[in-house]
């Protein structure tokens, strides 16, 4: 499944897991975030930290009458404010989809798949 965006040079069409690792890449980077998770642990037998690649195991791309809804499963940090990471985790996807693949998600999920505790 892909997104279309229609420009005035023609229609666009961006592959799900170009959106995936976009918005996996910006999750990520947020501070308090140990990584993504799948969102599916139990199917996919994975209760690790998933990495670039599996990116689209840990994000979820719905398209309805061409508004993009985002659901970002992660794990965070132990001793985190989590309702702090996951709107900046918010903030921060919105941004980078715009900046990159220049279209808006409408609403960006954050769904805590697990907290770990940090190793110094």
């Amino acid at each position: 499944m892909t997104v279309k965006i229609n420009t005035k040079y023609g229609q666009i069409d961006i592959s799900n897991n170009v959106i995936a690792t976009v918005v996996g890449g910006a999750a990520t980077d947020i501070y308090g975030i140990v990584g993504m998770a799948s969102k599916n642990q139990l199917k996919d037998g994975m209760n690790e930290i998933l990495n670039r690649e599996n990116y689209t195991k840990g994000v979820v791309i719905k398209q309805n009458n061409g508004d993009i809804v985002v659901d970002v499963y992660i794990i965070v940090g132990y001793g985190v404010k989590m309702s702090e990471v996951s709107r900046n985790v918010q903030n921060s996807v919105k941004y980078h989809l715009k900046q990159y693949l220049g279209t808006q998600a409408k609403s960006v999920n954050v769904i805590v798949q697990g907290v770990k505790i940090l190793e110094d």
